[in-house]
């Protein structure tokens, strides 16, 4: 630890104001990222490719991005942050604009489905920053004893964001697909502009044990260094928090088809396309509403851990493990589908909005699936939380993107063979069964994640008393001299 000059912090306002734009940016990446599947179809159409071929290329982005993570992080956990955020930002407007422009929005720029790809891999890179860079920033705002609420919020903002871009390509793509990849960079070029004024936040802040230094104006001028990579692997439960998300991810990956699913039970009773794709994006973005329950995940994990240390992992494992039934209920109970064919998004959204209360098919599935967003949503908060109990905070960044490099495999895997395997179903089931039957298969993949979850909750009580000690001793003066502090790392034995 070292002095500064004398105590230093933002003023309640701007400090709300920098949550504000970190949950807004958070949010918008992750509309960035749902804007592609539900237009899986027209896009294919422009390009004169297979919908699998798009399928693939939400399977790329989603492995470009996590990999892309691991580097913003480790650099974001040896330097200043803020300018790293600023970059990805603009990284990912400008691969969003491209995708358009790749579609032939401007015709001298119109450069088919190679373009496409390339603007995609691009987005994605830049996502990567705003995700692990953007945690390690958050969890220096929130002490332990709150950090499942306030990550619930973080995670749910995500959840929101994927759910907005399902929706806004649904509604304003459903005649232009290039339009929502318009909109979206102007917003995000926004939120850049705003982020420039948020509150420069400290480094450890959140930590109880090194409030005393901070607030006297000391800085905790520890970083992550070469030498703590293999200390994070070998804390025990890094390794089950980090493999859980091969599994949870290749079943959440598959649920980007879900717009695909109902657009194709509209086609099924003899719905136009037009009218099919805002019928699907507007089914999904409703059945996913149960995410709102992550709140109650994130209370629930902070009352728990209270009481034991393996609380939020108990939490989580028994959420994902409870919510199967309900998914695979989902993908089989028949639903009625009642719009006006060829009528306009609004309309078509309103009518999909009193289905839910007139027709008991429809009201019947938007239970089940409430039901089961609400019991895996207690996955997300508890993770965020947990990943900072178990280690200081010049590793957070880098180990939130080792578990978003192995989310990403996971994702890309999920969403990449369960096209696939709608394919090779056809032959046995027509659509949208096969849809039903391959989407069903996928959610078993939450069988071992909540195993996973589980075993963490054995390691985590130790590991977090480790991390206690580590910036006790650190607040205290008994650390290494300061050009070992790189190389420091706890020990998970």
């Amino acid at each position: 630890m070292t002095s500064g000059v004398g105590p230093r912090g933002g003023s309640p306002a701007h400090r709300f104001y920098s949550v504000v734009v970190f949950v807004v940016l958070a949010s918008l990446d992750n509309v960035a990222i749902g804007l592609v599947p539900p237009l899986y179809g027209p896009i294919s159409e422009s390009f004169e490719v297979p919908v699998s071929a798009l399928g693939l290329v939400t399977a790329l982005t989603f492995l470009v991005s996590a990999v892309a993570s691991v580097a913003w992080a480790y650099v974001g956990d040896r330097t200043d942050r803020k300018p790293l955020l600023v970059a990805g930002t603009l990284l990912w407007a400008a691969g969003t604009a491209g995708s358009a422009l790749a579609g032939g929005a401007v015709g001298g720029l119109a450069t088919g489905y190679a373009g496409f790809v390339v603007a995609q891999i691009v987005a994605a890179i830049g996502l990567g920053a705003v995700g692990s860079v953007g945690f390690s920033v958050v969890t220096d705002l929130i002490s332990p004893r709150r950090r499942g609420l306030v990550m619930s919020f973080w995670g749910l903002s995500q959840g929101i964001g994927t759910l907005t871009g399902t929706l806004v390509a649904g509604l304003l793509g459903s005649v232009d697909w290039r339009r929502p990849f318009l909109v979206l960079t102007v917003v995000g070029l926004a939120a850049t502009a705003a982020y420039l004024f948020t509150y420069d936040i400290r480094r450890g802040a959140s930590q109880p044990e090194l409030a005393g230094v901070l607030s006297a104006g000391g800085d905790y001028d520890y970083r992550i260094g070469r030498a703590d990579l293999p200390k994070i692997v070998g804390r025990r439960s890094n390794v089950w928090l980090i493999l859980q998300g091969l599994t949870a991810q290749a079943a959440f990956g598959s649920l980007v088809w879900l717009p695909v699913l109902f657009q194709q039970r509209a086609l099924d009773q003899g719905y136009s396309t037009p009218t099919a794709i805002v019928v699907g994006s507007v089914f999904a973005t409703l059945f996913q509403l149960g995410g709102v329950f992550s709140i109650v995940g994130g209370l629930v994990g902070d009352a728990l851990q209270r009481r034991t240390p393996r609380g939020r992992a108990v939490v989580a494992s028994v959420g994902i493990l409870a919510a199967v039934p309900f998914y695979v209920a989902l993908f089989f109970v028949p639903m009625r589908i009642d719009v006006p064919d060829g009528a306009g998004g609004g309309a078509v959204t309103a009518a999909v909005l009193r289905s839910v209360v007139s027709e008991p098919t429809v009201g019947l599935s938007f239970l089940t699936a409430v039901l089961a967003l609400a019991l895996t949503s207690a996955n997300s908060p508890n993770w965020f939380a947990l990943i900072a109990d178990v280690n200081p905070p010049e590793h957070r960044g880098t180990v939130y993107s080792l578990g978003n490099l192995v989310n990403g495999v996971g994702r890309a895997a999920g969403n990449g063979l369960v096209g696939v395997v709608f394919g090779v179903l056809r032959g046995a089931f027509p659509p949208p069964l096969n849809y039903a039957v391959g989407l069903a298969a996928f959610q078993l993949f939450f069988v071992p994640t909540g195993i996973m979850y589980w075993l963490a909750s054995r390691t985590a009580p130790r590991d977090i008393v480790a991390v206690h000690d580590l910036l006790t001793a650190r607040a205290a003066g008994a650390g290494p001299d300061r050009t070992d502090r790189s190389a420091e790392g706890t020990s998970g034995r």
